[in-house]
């Protein structure tokens, strides 16, 4: 048995002990140690980590390290090495079919949905929706490369994609392919944006000069919210082999247009440390927010250029209501005193 697997079995024997005993859950916390936290490279997904860093800390004792990382990069080390610990903000669809294989085999639990109306596809921005009505599909869009150009490739319409690493990046190369939404053929080019920054700086600058945008993002986002992009039907219905088999595959060779899959947003955990950490898996498997409570935060780091930790202290500050519902009063008595 290796030192980390018998740290756990101790913290879990500890816990029972401590039950037996009566003792309270802030002297059973203690036990807590260090946990391993996926801090992902966008906005909400920064929040969620230093949120959950936060509330671990400081109202259940643990030593908490976060470790930079992005959705598949991320998964293969908690499937492959275990670590890290948790990922409180998964965007599942990409990686569902493993996902849930490595659910089955019990090397990761698939906690709560942490973000219950989340969302995903292709927007344009406002200013061009407003000027042209009528776009209201990706088949419309398409239709106009001359209104969306791509100043690399004069000519051809533009295509914001996702950042390198990003599961987001492979979905949309394979429906932009031939033989689903033909890019090539509608005269689009794909733009990298080359990090997240980046892709955000597109959709700001586009929308504060008023001009065409078109190309993937998702919602809660700041970004949405303040500049009022609009989403895109996909005119196809989802077809969940073409996206399990294909879709989300690099370079699959025959991908078919499809409706952009059911947002599954949870909080990933490997099964080991779940076991270990019923406490904290109390936590995680309540905490839980929407769009219209998270959105102000998202905006608040938009607008002050503040990180995750500023955007995490700013929502337990403004939200005690809600987030004192996801621990114990004590845990709870703790947290704030933090603030």
């Amino acid at each position: 048995m290796s030192f980390l697997n018998k740290n756990r079995v101790s913290k879990t024997k500890s816990i029972l002990l401590a039950a037996a005993l009566g003792v309270t859950s802030s002297q059973v916390l203690a036990e807590c140690g260090t946990v391993t936290i996926a801090e992902m490279n966008w906005a909400s997904a920064e929040f969620a980590a230093n949120l959950d860093k936060i509330i671990l800390s400081e109202g259940y004792g643990c030593n908490v390290e976060l470790i930079p990382g992005a959705t598949t990069t991320t998964f293969a080390s908690m499937e492959a090495k275990g670590q890290p610990d948790i990922a409180p903000e998964f965007w599942a669809n990409a990686v569902a079919v493993r996902l849930k294989a490595a659910e089955e085999k019990g090397d990761l639990t698939v906690g709560v949905q942490l973000i219950s109306d989340a969302s995903e596809g292709w927007f344009i921005s406002e200013s061009v929706a407003k000027a042209h009505p009528e776009l209201k599909t990706v088949a419309d869009v398409l239709a106009r490369p001359d209104l969306f150009p791509n100043k690399e490739e004069p000519g051809k319409g533009a295509f914001m994609n996702c950042p390198t690493g990003w599961a987001c990046e492979i979905v949309n190369k394979n429906l932009s392919k031939e033989s689903a939404f033909d890019f090539a053929k509608a005269g689009f080019s794909i733009v990298d944006p080359g990090s997240s920054a980046g892709l955000d700086a597109s959709i700001a600058k586009a929308s504060q000069r008023e001009e065409a945008w078109f190309g993937y993002y998702w919602q809660p986002t700041a970004n949405v919210s303040k500049y009022n992009l609009k989403f895109l039907s996909m005119d196809s219905p989802f077809d969940a082999k073409n996206w399990h088999e294909c879709i989300v595959i690099d370079d699959c060779e025959a991908p078919k247009s499809s409706s952009w899959i059911y947002s599954q947003v949870n909080t990933v955990i490997v099964t080991e440390f779940a076991n270990a950490n019923p406490e904290v898996m109390g936590y995680l498997n309540k905490r839980s927010y929407n769009s219209a409570e998270v959105g102000p935060v998202l905006i608040y780091m938009s607008e002050n250029q503040a990180n995750g930790e500023d955007a995490a202290y700013y929502f337990l500050k403004n939200n005690e209501a809600l987030w004192s519902q996801w621990v114990p009063a004590d845990v709870a008595a703790k947290i704030k005193k933090s603030l």
